[in-house]
C-alpha cells in the first residue's frame, strides 16, 4: 500500500511538472507569434512614406473590427462567385486613377450631369461590386456607426480580394475620406487610358502623371491575372487585320469567342488560371498571349520588358512589388482629416441639411463637425 500510495504521489507530481511544462511552453510560443506578428513590416511599410492623414492603425480605436467584418464577408461572397473578387480591384483601380481614392466612382449622377461610373471607361464596371461595397458599408456603419469611409471600404475590399484569390496579404494605410463630387466624363476618360493604348501611353500617363515608376505600373497591370475581358476591348487586335505579335492558336481561340463585335461576349484575361492571383499573367505576355495591347506591349516596349521576365520567372518579386505599387497608388490625391465626408450611403453625398456630420479625425477618433 506504501509503495502503491509513493508511485500515486510521484505520478501525480509528474503529471502536475508536465503540464507546468506544457503551460510555458504555450506562453512561449504565444509570446514569440504576438511579438513577431507586432514587428511584422511588408515591403510596404518598409519603403512607402503616408500620406499626411493616413494612418496603419486609423481605425483602431473608433472600429477595430472593420477589416475582420469586410474579410469575414468576403470570403461568403467569394465562395459563391469568385469573379466578384475581379470586380472589386478593378473598381478601387478606376476609383484611384481618376480624382483620387475619394470613393468618387461610387457616386451616381445628378441634375450637373453623369457620373464616373457613366464614363465609358467604366461602363463595364459590375453593379454587383457597387452593391458589395454598399453592403459592407451598411454592415461596418451597424457595427461601428459612421466613421469608416466608403473609399477605405473599397481599398480593403481590393486587398482581400487579391488575398482570397491566392495572392499577397497586406496592410492598408487607412483614413481616407469620401469625396464631395465625382468628375466629369472628359476627366475621367483623360485618366483611364484605354486598353488598346501602346506601353509607352500608359506610362506616360499612369507613371509621369500619378507618380508612379515603370515597376509599378507594370506590377498593377498584373491585376489583369483575374477577371473577365468583353470582346469590344480587344477586338481592334483581331479585326480587321490581326495584330501580328499576337500567338496565332490564342488569336484563333479568341476569334472563336468574338466572331464579331458583340459586346456581351467576353472571355478570361488569364486563361492559365483565371480565377487565381499569380503571375502567370506575365508569363502569357511572354507567350504573346496578352488579351488587350496595353496588356502586351509591356512586353514589346524596351523600357518595360525586362521588368515582365522577372515577374513571370519570380512570383514573390511580383507580389512584392504588387504590394508596394497599390499602397502608393491607394494614397492618390486622398482627402484626409476634415476633408470631405464620410458617406451614409457610398452611391450619395450626405444631405446638407444634416447639422452634424460623424467623422474621422487623424488618430481614428470620433469628433463632430458642423
Amino acid at each position: 500500500m506504501v509503495m502503491a500510495s509513493s508511485s500515486s504521489s510521484s505520478s501525480s507530481t509528474s503529471n502536475k511538472n508536465l503540464v507546468l511544462i506544457i503551460c510555458c511552453a504555450v506562453l512561449i510560443c504565444s509570446s514569440i507569434i504576438s511579438v513577431s506578428s507586432a514587428n511584422f513590416e511588408g515591403p510596404a511599410e518598409k519603403t512607402v512614406p503616408l500620406t499626411k492623414g493616413l494612418s496603419w492603425q486609423f481605425y483602431a480605436k473608433s472600429c477595430p473590427s472593420a477589416e475582420s467584418i469586410i474579410r469575414k464577408e468576403l470570403k461568403k461572397i467569394f465562395k459563391n462567385d469568385i469573379a466578384q473578387a475581379a470586380g472589386l480591384l478593378r473598381l478601387h483601380f478606376h476609383d484611384c486613377f481618376v480624382q483620387g481614392c475619394d470613393g468618387s466612382v461610387l457616386l451616381d449622377g445628378s441634375a450637373s450631369g453623369p457620373s464616373e461610373k457613366d464614363a465609358p471607361p467604366n461602363l463595364t464596371l459590375r453593379a454587383t461590386a457597387f452593391k458589395i461595397i454598399n453592403d459592407l458599408r451598411a454592415l461596418i456603419h451597424k457595427k461601428c456607426g459612421r466613421v469608416v469611409s466608403c473609399a477605405d471600404i473599397t481599398a480593403l475590399a481590393a486587398r482581400d480580394s487579391v488575398f482570397l484569390s491566392g495572392g499577397p496579404d497586406y496592410a492598408v494605410p487607412l483614413g481616407r475620406r469620401d469625396g464631395l463630387a465625382f468628375a466629369t466624363q472628359n476627366e475621367t476618360n483623360a485618366n483611364l487610358p484605354p486598353p488598346s493604348s501602346g506601353a509607352q501611353a500608359i506610362l506616360k500617363q499612369l507613371a509621369d502623371n500619378q507618380n508612379l515608376d515603370p515597376t509599378d505600373v507594370v506590377a498593377l497591370s498584373g491585376g489583369h491575372t483575374i477577371g473577365i475581358a468583353h470582346c469590344g476591348s480587344f477586338d481592334n487586335r483581331l479585326y480587321p487585320t490581326q495584330d501580328p505579335v499576337m500567338d496565332q492558336t490564342f488569336a484563333k481561340n479568341l476569334k472563336s469567342i468574338c466572331p464579331t463585335k458583340d459586346f456581351d461576349a467576353f472571355t478570361f484575361q488569364d486563361l492559365r488560371t483565371p480565377n487565381t492571383f499569380d503571375n502567370k499573367y506575365y508569363v502569357d505576355l511572354m507567350n504573346r498571349q496578352g488579351l488587350f495591347t496595353s496588356d502586351q506591349d509591356l512586353y514589346t516596349y524596351s523600357k518595360t520588358k525586362e521588368i515582365v521576365k522577372s515577374f513571370a520567372v519570380n512570383q514573390t518579386l511580383f507580389f512584392e512589388k504588387f504590394v508596394i505599387a497599390m499602397t502608393k497608388m491607394g494614397q492618390l490625391n486622398v482627402l484626409t482629416g476634415k476633408e470631405g465626408e464620410i458617406r451614409g450611403n457610398c452611391s450619395v453625398r450626405n444631405s446638407q441639411k444634416k447639422a452634424f456630420l460623424a467623422s474621422v479625425v487623424e488618430n481614428g477618433e470620433i469628433m463632430t463637425d458642423f
